[in-house]
């Protein structure tokens, strides 16, 4: 085997040796609460992915992704909880929520094929409120969705008929919860990672990319602007979907408060944080803005260490410190953490235009 594959499948043996005993190192430094948050993480990351497909790809600017995400939520609730007193197999309704997501995407993308930019924005930030007040308000005067109280005891994950809510024995180990949603998330992320490489290096991810950059000019060039849209928005509400099945069997309960705007801008700004359009970007985004907030809720114990007691509340300063984070980044990353070349080029090309421009203006003022 040459030395340079002979590396790259060592690297690869070393990465999935570090993912699969990384629960369990996190549970012993920082407790079991982190490995939930690392399960969290990973449904961030899937459903930025989701996202990326529409914003970082297509070049369509959504603002309302997160009903995707409660529509993949309910559908999971309402077919696995004694709500309607189904309780249906994980492998058949994690399938469904997908379904449905992305049916709710192609009709989201449906009515907005013509509109850009800002536009298109106001509109997917309209479409995602009024899921949310809709799941909100569907208790009366037939109770579907049991309203602002929500959906509890939503059956836990089962495959192959093991539970994933409860703890197991597996060679002698003991697989908490946590861990064993760990396993099943990271499987699913990694798939989604590798439909995504795909769908950006298929015929499609470059039409995606012609939408992108000139719609005029992609349909001028015989590519059917209207079917490429709305496969941007189905497939990323599909990715939408999955996230939210899992969430559901995840927690245990839902809520329509747990599906709000900020939900959405948070998902965006992880894809401007890490790179848009960049996969790695976009999972290292994802994980930043999952772990960094809740890193930041022991400010409270670092005051009390350095100052003797808590001069500025924890809850205001994090959220202080996140916003000043994410300002210092645009300021001296705006093309992200990790970018894509093509996004250096444009960002490149941009600053060169403007040094010019400013130097013309120089000129015709001497």
């Amino acid at each position: 085997m040459p030395r340079s594959k002979r590396q790259v499948w060592l690297t690869f043996i070393a990465l999935g040796m570090m993912l699969a005993l990384l629960p369990f190192v996190v549970d012993f430094g920082l407790g079991r609460y982190w490995v939930r948050i690392m399960d969290l993480a990973l449904l961030y990351v899937i459903l930025a992915l989701g996202l990326n497909i529409v914003v970082g790809y297509a070049g369509l600017l959504d603002l309302g992704y997160i009903a995707f995400y409660a529509v993949g939520a309910y559908c999971y609730a309402l077919l696995s909880s004694p709500q309607f007193g189904l309780h249906l197999p994980f492998w058949a309704v994690l399938p469904i929520g997908a379904a449905v997501a992305g049916l709710f995407g192609v009709l989201l993308g449906a009515p907005t094929l013509r509109l850009r930019g800002d536009y298109l924005a106001i509109v997917t930030l309209g479409f995602g409120e009024i899921i949310r007040i809709f799941l909100n308000n569907l208790n009366a005067p037939v109770n579907i969705t049991n309203g602002p109280q929500g959906i509890n005891q939503i059956d836990p994950v089962s495959v192959f008929g093991m539970s994933l809510g409860t703890t197991h024995q597996l060679f002698g180990i003991t697989l908490s919860a946590p861990h064993q949603y760990y396993y099943l998330f990271l499987l699913l992320t990694l798939l989604v990672v590798f439909v995504s490489m795909r769908l950006q290096d298929s015929r499609i991810g470059r039409a995606w990319a012609a939408i992108r950059e000139d719609e005029v000019a992609a349909e001028a060039m015989g590519i059917n602007v209207r079917n490429i849209k709305l496969l941007a928005f189905a497939m990323g509400a599909t990715f939408g979907g999955l996230a939210g099945g899992l969430f559901a069997g995840f927690q245990g309960f839902i809520s329509p408060e747990s599906f709000n705007l900020m939900e959405s801008i948070m998902i965006l700004c992880m894809i401007v944080l890490g790179g848009m359009g960049n996969i790695p970007g976009v999972i290292l985004g994802a994980l930043l803005l999952t772990i960094l907030p809740e890193a930041l809720r022991y400010t409270g114990d670092v005051q009390r260490a350095w100052l003797g007691h808590v001069v500025v509340d924890p809850s205001d300063l994090r959220m202080l410190l996140f916003g000043m984070a994410l300002i210092l980044v645009m300021l001296f990353r705006p093309a992200g953490l990790l970018p894509s070349r093509q996004r250096k080029r444009e960002l490149a090309a941009e600053d060169d235009i403007a040094v010019q421009e400013q130097a013309s203006v120089y000129d015709a003022r001497r």
